[in-house]
């Protein structure tokens, strides 16, 4: 496919968003990739130029001519789930305003619910780091912020120096489509945020001339950490707390919300801390919450 194609489709933010914000496999993202190339070859074929010119018509058109052609059913349902995290993905980047995929007809499988660490798991992942390497000390506080706030990977390496208020332990987030919201954090990330300023990030600076300019999270060379670096550095802290579940840094954020969701913590304010702009999908947490009231009722209840 031609690059100025992919440019005017958002391909490949689109293929970045996959890998790095939802952690999918490079395969499977190489996989929606090819599916959506597939798709834009079939639009542009039908004089169509860019994302927001597409219609549900034609989304069904492009449906009829998959079966037309013999495709599996898995493959028309693989293709059709790569639509709609597609054209979801530039409604809430703000690219469109209304996302066609949303009343497109064809089978649904049902909702996996994500992966969640227990509190054990995350004590092990947040463990203060020994000795005072400015890399370690600015793992753990990304870490922190992040399971403090549930921020996505892309808000974590966007954050700059003005966004916090250490004194009233508030972050401003630049979320989807360019909204801002307010999220409070605990003393455990502001301990962590603290050394990190202190400690590490001036260190980390001088590396370059220009100091990282003003960006809160630095890589090693001096320059604003990158969501591929984010992404590294939870896939290292992972193995080396000896979890064995499939982490991505997506999972800081569903774990978040479902341990609010357990201690008790109205759905409406978790649904302002993650920045949704529907409740409906802050809901998913209340289905893992129940599940996790389950396992506990299975496991103590003597008549279980």
């Amino acid at each position: 496919m031609k690059g100025e194609t992919a440019r005017s489709f958002y391909l490949e933010r689109f293929e970045d968003y996959l890998r790095f914000e939802r952690g999918l496999s490079s395969m499977t993202a190489a996989a929606y990739a090819s599916d959506l190339a597939q798709f834009v070859t079939f639009v542009e074929g039908r004089g169509f130029d860019l994302p927001g010119e597409v219609s549900l018509g034609e989304l069904r058109a492009f449906v009829y001519h998959l079966k037309e052609s013999g495709q599996a059913p898995s493959s028309i349902r693989r293709k059709l789930s790569a639509l709609r995290s597609y054209f979801g993905f530039l409604q809430a980047e703000g690219i469109i305003r209304s996302d066609p995929s949303e009343l497109l007809e064809g089978p649904r499988t049902g909702r996996q619910l994500p992966t969640v660490l227990t509190p054990a798991e995350i004590e092990s992942l947040l463990a203060v780091p020994e000795g005072d390497s400015p890399l370690a000390i600015r793992d753990w506080a990304m870490l922190e912020l992040m399971y403090a706030t549930g921020v996505r990977i892309s808000e974590v390496v966007s954050l700059r120096l003005r966004d916090l208020d250490l004194d009233e332990r508030l972050v401003r987030v630049r979320g989807k489509g360019a909204k801002e919201r307010i999220v409070p954090f605990g003393r455990a990330a502001l301990e962590a945020l603290g050394r990190y300023l202190q400690d590490a990030r001036p260190v980390l600076s001088r590396a370059t001339r220009k100091g990282g300019e003003g960006v809160l999270f630095l890589a090693r060379r001096g320059r604003g950490l990158t969501r591929k670096g984010a992404w590294g550095i939870v896939r290292r802290r992972v193995a080396a707390a000896g979890i064995h579940k499939r982490v991505t840094p997506h999972t800081l954020r569903h774990t978040f919300a479902t341990h609010l969701l357990q201690g008790g913590a109205d759905i409406a304010a978790v649904q302002e801390m993650l920045g949704h702009a529907d409740i409906s999908t802050t809901q998913i947490y209340t289905h893992l919450d129940r599940t996790y009231l389950s396992e506990v009722h299975r496991q103590y209840h003597p008549r279980a």
